[in-house]
Formats: structure tokens, sequence, C-alpha cells
């Protein structure tokens, strides 16, 4: 019964001048999502977005089930209604009702043997010949004709059952129930970006929080064959795959840092192991995104949450390059990245057991605080590691997750 999904925006709607690139951006994104769905349309029309089918016929179940699941991923989104889209006249609007109410009700009425329902009406043509609080009443009038008075009560404040309305100047519409979307701002709108992107829960989740903002994110994975297994990859793989669900397919990136990481083994202070492997990984990534014109790098770094991710280490990891870092967790707690990897659907994927780089030739006792001068001491120590950086780089694989 349904033929429309309206669809609202939040955060575009305070872009003044700029809000029509948003929307645009959004649209683009939603007819991408919605790629399955032969012959729709999404249309504009003053701080509304809606999709309908050409030829205005209703959405199958299994359609909505589509809809509903894709949508939750359309950044910029802050929800949408599957509705019974009619003309902007009472008369259509009681017959939505009408025609739509029942098997709402029926379910509540399994459930309980006095159902509480309210209306709730906006009027944006406020040349309309009743105001909201009239509509209101006229639809509750309408629902009312269907039930004995002793099974059916109005409650304004926690009612079993909502029936929402809103009449337009084009058009006006029915609808039970309101889908949050993930809000932000639509995927496109904002400058590209490479994350690094590990197997653990943080730098998906950093990640999504960055698609939020509309940056659309490439990714650049770091393994050491052969002291890390093949699933090593695939694992990054599959989260990758995950993460592009989210967004127009983006490309991972895959390095082997096992030659520079044996150089600082075999060279360097055990104990700053760590933070000179994060100093190459960040090199790297610099080459990796000016190479592909990404305007800054990703992590999904905590402040302590590590030994590399002290102030005093990530100041001085930062210190090897000069582009951009972005650290959308940085002042996140666990639970709350862990809490977020369940609502994406990455939890389960970064929970699965694999070695990461990171664990290779780690020390048992790292660096909390390790002083740039000594850093830069021990890197001089290994000249070579340019020309193997080179070489690494060189050798990077690139595929689309």
């Amino acid at each position: 019964m349904y033929n429309a999904i309206i669809c609202r925006y939040h955060e575009i709607a305070i872009k003044g001048n700029n809000r029509s690139m948003f929307e645009k951006r959004m649209v683009e994104n939603m007819y991408y999502l919605l790629r399955k769905l032969h012959d729709i349309r999404i249309l504009r029309v003053r701080g509304r977005i809606w999709v309908e089918f050409k030829d205005k016929s209703c959405f199958s179940d299994e359609q909505l089930v589509l809809v509903k699941e894709q949508l939750q991923r359309a950044f910029g989104l802050e929800s949408f209604s599957p509705v019974i889209m009619c003309e902007p006249t009472m008369d259509a609007l009681k017959k939505a009702v009408d025609s739509s109410c029942r098997p709402y009700f029926a379910k509540a009425f399994e459930k309980k043997k006095v159902v509480s329902f309210r209306i709730r009406a906006k009027r944006s043509d406020k040349d309309f010949e009743l105001n909201s609080k009239a509509i209101e009443i006229a639809l509750a009038e309408e629902v009312g004709k269907e039930y004995d008075y002793d099974s059916l009560t109005v409650d304004l404040e926690n009612a079993d059952l909502t029936v929402w309305s809103e009449l337009r100047e084009e058009f006006a519409f029915v609808y039970y129930e309101i889908i949050r979307g993930p809000g932000g701002l639509p995927v496109g709108c904002n400058s590209p970006v490479l994350a690094l992107l590990s197997g653990g829960i943080d730098s998906p989740v950093a990640c999504y929080e960055i698609m939020k903002r509309g940056c659309r994110c490439d990714f650049l994975t770091f393994h050491s064959d052969p002291y890390t297994p093949p699933s090593t990859i695939d694992k990054v793989r599959r989260i990758g795959h995950h993460l592009n669900l989210f967004q127009r397919p983006a490309r991972l990136f895959i390095c082997n840092l096992a030659p520079l990481q044996k150089l600082i083994r075999d060279n360097c202070n055990p104990r700053f192991r760590t933070v000179l492997y994060r100093r190459m990984m960040f090199r790297i990534a610099q080459i990796v995104a000016e190479k592909h014109k990404r305007l800054a790098l990703l992590t999904g770094e905590a402040v302590g949450q590590v030994a590399s991710q002290t102030i005093k280490n990530m100041a001085t990891i930062n210190e090897s390059i000069d582009m951009l870092v972005l650290r959308p967790l940085v002042g996140s707690d666990k639970n709350d990245a862990v809490k977020l990897a369940r609502r994406i659907g990455t939890f389960d994927l970064s929970s699965e057991q694999v070695p990461d780089s990171c664990t290779v030739f780690a020390p048992s006792n790292p660096a909390t605080a390790a002083p740039l001068r000594k850093i830069l001491e021990d890197e001089a120590r290994i000249p070579e590691y340019k020309d193997i950086m080179r070489e690494v780089i060189d050798n990077i694989e690139m595929i689309t997750p």
C-alpha cells in the first residue's frame, strides 16, 4: 500500500546557499544504494526528498525490506518513512488513513484489548482550510469509526500506535513508522581520505565516522608476510568490503611491511620498535595518499589506548610526515567504539583472531614516551630504509574489496 518513501535530513538543512549541492549529492548516493530497484525516481521539494516508482505503483514487501536496509546506510539522511502519498485534500487524507490503518491496529489488538492511539499532523501549506489540530481531530474521527470506543483510547503522550500525516501544497501523505538514518553529511561532499585500516575494532569505526562527515575512504593495510598468514589480508579485505556498503566501492592498498620491520628489529632499540613501525607506516601512507590525490590520512587511534597512542608517541609519529592526520576516535572510550562497531556490522569481523603486522617482533616492554631525539638517532642507523621503502611501495597491491 506504500507508494513512496519520504526522506528527511537535518544537518543539510542549515547549509544555506550550499544546501542544493548537499541534496544533489545525497540523491546521487541514494540512487546508487537503491540501484537494484528499477524505474524509480528520487525527487526534491523544499526540505523533503522522496522515492517513488515512475509509474507511481506501490512497493512490494520485498522491495520495502531492501529500501529499509539500504537507506540506513545513506549518510545525510536523518530518517525516512514508507508513506501513502495522496492529493493534498482532507478527503484524500481520510481515504489514505482508512485504507491503511487496519493492519496496524489489528497487530496492536493482538497484544492488548484496549489500544491507545494518537494522530500527529503537520501542515506546511498555511493556506489550507484546516490547521494542524483540526486535521488531527478529523483523522482521529475517521479512525474512531472503525472501532468501539471501549477498545480504543486517545493518548497524546505514550500511545501504542501513532498515525502521522503531513500536508503540503504539492501532496499529502500518511505513515506509521519512522526509521532512523545515519545522519551526518552525504559521502562525497567532502574531500576523500586514505584510511590506515587494520583488522581491529577501531579503524573500521573511524572510517564510518569520517564517511559520516562526507569523506569517501580508500584503505591502506599492512601485513608482514611471511610472518603473518594470508588470513590477515583476507580479514581486512572483508572489512573493507563491508565498509564499501556505505559508499561507492573504494580501493584497498595492501603493503608488506616485513622488510622494514626486519631492518628495525636488527638495528634499533627494541623498546622503540612500535613507534618506528608507525613512522614507516605513516611515510608510506603519505606517499600513497599523495599519488592518488587523497588530502588526509585517517586512523582509529584514541589517546592512551595502547603504547603508541600516548600523546608523546603520537606527536613523535606525526613528526615523520607533513600531511593532515584525522583521528575521529581520539577522545572515545573503547566501549563506545565497540557499541558502534556492533551497530554498523564490523564487530564480528574485527573480533576474528588473526595475527596482524603490529604484533610482529613486538617488544615486551614498549616505550610509552619515546623521545624524538632517540627515535631520530635510531633511524640514522638505518639510512638504507629509504631504498627499502621505495621497494615496499613499488610492491603494493591494489584491489577493490
